[in-house]
């Protein structure tokens, strides 16, 4: 059972329940990156970049383990972002694959998936881990959580969110069973493992290394770990 102090607060979806070091290590005061380099998203923490039109964004599973959460909003307006409910609609399929587009709440692409040197197993069922989630776990003090990594990446380079969209759970295995059950499972992908997405738009994307500790979709060690992205010309 909820805490009840827990599930009424906050009483906007922009604003975190805690904080952590996605606060303070922005790759720029705006979000604008140094093309080729790569930064790290540290664990448990998030990281929000911004990615021009015609642009890729390359995430990086450097350990093969880990999960991590994945947004894409519009620059010019973040009521528009990438969105799951639209986007299997768009693609016929659960989980996208490279060549498809990727689509926003406005039903249009916002991201092209360019690259998956993994097994392709992603999930786009799962809503990202939140505060509300670890109290229904057992926790007592707050737990670092993708939802709240989402809102402070983008405080971080000047933004305040309106809320958390579904995210695209890069190398989370949920696979879905005949009976329609689901299994929470370790990654399948192997350390270095990469995907690369084109930007259709101009997008401000944020990445979430997941905190989650209790549950084995980080591996069955439980150790959250971080990751890393780069952003560069198309060639």
């Amino acid at each position: 059972m909820l805490r009840a102090d827990i599930c009424d607060l906050p009483t906007t979806n922009g604003t975190p329940l805690g904080t952590n070091g996605t606060l303070k290590n922005p790759v720029s005061p705006d979000g604008t990156p140094q093309l080729g380099q790569r930064y790290t998203v540290p664990a448990r923490q998030g990281s929000a970049v911004r990615v021009a039109a015609g642009q890729t964004l390359t995430v990086i599973n450097t350990h093969g383990t880990q999960v991590c959460d994945f947004w894409a909003f519009s620059a010019a307006n973040l009521h528009e972002f990438m969105s799951w409910e639209h986007g299997r609609a768009g693609i016929n399929r659960i989980v996208p694959k490279v060549g498809d587009a990727l689509f926003s709440n406005r039903r249009r692409p916002i991201l092209t998936f360019l690259e998956d040197t993994s097994p392709g197993i992603h999930d786009t069922l799962i809503a990202a881990c939140d505060l509300f989630r670890y109290t229904g776990l057992g926790c007592t003090e707050y737990h670092d959580n993708c939802a709240d990594n989402m809102r402070m990446a983008l405080m971080a380079i000047g933004h305040t969110p309106s809320e958390v969209p579904q995210p695209l759970n890069l190398w989370m295995n949920i696979p879905v069973s005949p009976d329609r059950e689901i299994a929470w499972l370790p990654p399948v992908s192997a350390p270095g493992d990469r995907v690369t997405f084109l930007a259709a738009m101009d997008v401000v994307a944020v990445m979430s290394a997941c905190p989650q500790d209790i549950v084995p979709i980080n591996g069955a060690e439980l150790i959250p770990k971080e990751v890393h992205f780069e952003v560069n010309a198309r060639t």
